[in-house]
């Protein structure tokens, strides 16, 4: 069967993260702190800024041509790297608008790393709060937030979810059934019933598989274990989650508003995810992951420590779509 074009350029451009940040609070030798892109279709989207996050992007190949940034929470280990980001592209010579995006409270502090130096930035920068359950709806995508459980401060997690998928169209059934290759096998590709020049009507159910559910991410940034974390982390094919200490050191998790590796892969496991990476891993396990790794899979085995520069590319999913859990308030 022929593979549709919609199907190459998705094949051409992968659903893919990037780590630029995986250390919790500061900087280690082997990890910066808190920064993760999104890239799909060859568009970018940042998540979090932490110190040093542009020369990570440098480092591992992520183009500072992007539109949208959003902040999970302003923790200075989330958000200290914006400041030279926004000067770096206008010394570039950007003049296209930027876009922060932050939880209510967020535009203050974000503004005010905009402005630090007092010098003059090229391009427009705008800065928006968005509530726990908005979603922002984009042509192919959604970017849902929902609220987590970080003390000390308003906090969102982010799913980026891609729309369903078109079902598979057959050319060759349609062949064999007269109708002719051309804007007919578009619009029935498209649910439409169309009307042969014989008279007869072919319905898009005879030619066109079921749709094909969309891939989801889902970002927790800083957070307890909660059920809004649950909920938004059902049928992800990743959930991003926090995991900043061992088992041994839960009462210092609760004490700080972070998660054990055990905590997040609970997480997962209710949730419903499919995998499951670690990252905001506190500078004690910097080097060694391999206890936060192990607690975690004891869980859900289908666990792994982020580490800066991983890339994880999400392949095309040819599962039918089936309901989802989510939330849908207009941004």
């Amino acid at each position: 069967m022929q593979r549709s074009g919609r199907d190459a350029i998705y094949c051409r451009m992968p659903f893919s993260l990037r780590f630029l940040g995986t250390s919790a609070a500061r900087p280690t030798i082997e990890r910066g702190v808190s920064a993760l892109a999104i890239i799909r279709e060859g568009e970018t989207l940042l998540f979090d800024c932490g110190e040093g996050t542009q020369r990570q992007m440098m480092r591992y190949g992520v183009s500072f041509n992007l539109d949208d940034l959003f902040f999970t929470h302003t923790h200075a280990d989330h958000i200290l790297g914006l400041t030279g980001l926004l000067r770096t592209m206008g010394l570039q010579g950007r003049t296209e608008a930027l876009r922060l995006w932050g939880p209510r409270g967020a535009a203050k502090t974000l503004r005010q790393c905009i402005t630090l130096g007092g010098e003059h930035l090229t391009y427009p920068v705008t800065v928006t709060e968005v509530e726990a359950g908005s979603t922002l709806h984009r042509k192919d995508y959604d970017i849902v937030t929902f609220p987590v459980d970080h003390r000390g401060s308003r906090s969102l997690g982010y799913t980026v979810a891609e729309h369903d998928r078109l079902g598979r169209f057959n050319p060759e059934l349609a062949r064999s059934m007269g109708v002719p290759e051309g804007p007919l096998w578009g619009r029935l590709h498209k649910g439409e019933t169309v009307t042969l020049s014989d008279g007869r009507n072919i319905s898009p159910d005879m030619l066109v598989g079921e749709a094909r559910r969309g891939r989801k991410i889902v970002l927790t940034g800083d957070s307890r274990p909660c059920e809004a974390v649950v909920a938004a982390a059902w049928d992800a094919d990743v959930l991003v989650h926090e995991a900043t200490f061992a088992n041994d050191e839960a009462e210092r998790a609760l004490e700080t508003g972070h998660s054990t590796a055990e905590e997040a892969a609970r997480v997962a496991l209710a949730g419903g995810a499919r995998r499951l990476l670690l990252t905001h891993i506190s500078a004690r396990y910097s080097r060694e992951t391999d206890l936060l790794e192990a607690e975690a899979r004891a869980v859900f085995p289908n666990t792994q420590v982020a580490r800066d520069g991983m890339e994880i590319v999400l392949p095309l999913v040819e599962e039918a779509a089936g309901p989802q859990v989510g939330l849908s308030a207009e941004a």
